[in-house]
């Protein structure tokens, strides 16, 4: 009668035994540290020949939860210098491993196509922009450049204009029209920027946030050769800010050509300073497109503001339609 009332609890414990080595469907994550299972009775009264010096030993050699140092691994790591870097440049944490942002995935449906022009446009930015762009730091004096960055940023005050109206802000127009009269009287052309020691805010904005105001919210990416990062919406606010372009106002050759270039290096000896971060990243084309994406949604949504609320204009724009040459299609 005892092995009759003993086998079914030991059949009962081999398939108890059984269940738990297998894993738990929708069972918790790794980091969740599970407590060992107690010992049977059998084995804690076999524990009576087991000394307490050796028992008292064991205990001092595990691991204390307190202990920082033996606390279990958990998925997540400390961000490293890199990703605290990209948090202070762009405003949000960098990107995952797998290339999408940690508060959704990016909308880049033709990645492959994008990954080529990215692969081009690195081959002519290592070959030709970025070593003139050192070249240009090396030679030039600081406060020269200053000058030759205002003086293009002045230039892009009819863009600005135009596009605070079409948004509905004509107080912000207002602000930029009397910016750009201000700088180009008493700054010289727009060599100099007394307009923000006049505390006059600045503004850049462009037909794509224009866009982006209206409704176009989501769009997917594309990344155009030379041009570099865009979206589809984007792609449409170039042609709205070609007319409004000053330099593309100039009709000898020379003369646009040349303030175009000079533009483009002084815009890309402005980026030098995140080349590392490019250079080390696993994936940089993930973390240009993440970062560009994040600036760009961050000044639509700072446009959709009310002028007390909204914050400073992130100064890193796209490449501005007057920045590239390109034919004068209107003459």
């Amino acid at each position: 009668m005892n092995v009759i009332r003993t086998l079914p609890l030991l059949v009962l414990a081999l398939a108890l035994s059984a269940c738990a080595g297998k894993p738990a469907r929708d069972s918790a994550p790794v980091s969740v540290e599970v407590a060992p299972a107690a010992a049977p009775a059998a084995d804690v009264a076999s524990t009576d020949a087991v000394p307490a010096e050796a028992v008292a030993d064991t205990a001092a050699q595990a691991p204390q939860a307190s202990d920082p140092a033996a606390a279990p691994v958990t998925g997540g790591t400390a961000p490293t210098n890199a990703e605290d870097d990209f948090a202070a440049l762009y405003g949000g944490p960098a990107p995952t491993a797998d290339g999408t942002e940690p508060t959704g995935a990016p909308y880049d449906p033709w990645e492959p196509f994008n990954r080529r022009v990215h692969s081009f446009n690195n081959v002519v930015d290592r070959a030709v922009a970025r070593p003139l762009a050192v070249a240009y730091t090396n030679v030039v004096p600081r406060f020269a450049r200053t000058g030759v960055s205002n003086f293009f940023s002045n230039l892009r005050a009819p863009v600005t204009i135009t596009n605070q109206l079409l948004q509905g802000r004509p107080d912000d127009a207002w602000d930029s029209l009397g910016r750009f009269l201000m700088n180009s009287t008493l700054g010289i052309g727009g060599l100099f920027d007394p307009a923000s020691k006049a505390m006059v805010p600045r503004r850049k904005e462009d037909f794509g946030q224009t866009l982006g105001t209206w409704g176009w919210r989501r769009s997917r990416y594309v990344e155009l050769p030379f041009f570099g990062p865009r979206t589809v919406r984007d792609v449409f606010g170039l042609a709205g800010d070609m007319p409004l372009s000053p330099i593309r106002t100039i009709e000898e050759d020379k003369i646009r050509i040349g303030l175009q270039g000079l533009q483009l290096v002084d815009m890309r000896s402005q980026l030098l300073a995140v080349d590392d971060m490019r250079d080390n990243a696993v994936d940089e084309y993930s973390l240009v497109r993440d970062a560009w994406l994040q600036r760009r949604n961050y000044q639509i949504e700072n446009d959709l503001r009310g002028k007390h609320a909204r914050g400073k204009d992130d100064p890193d724009a796209p490449i501005p339609v007057d920045a590239m040459p390109m034919p004068n299609w209107g003459n």
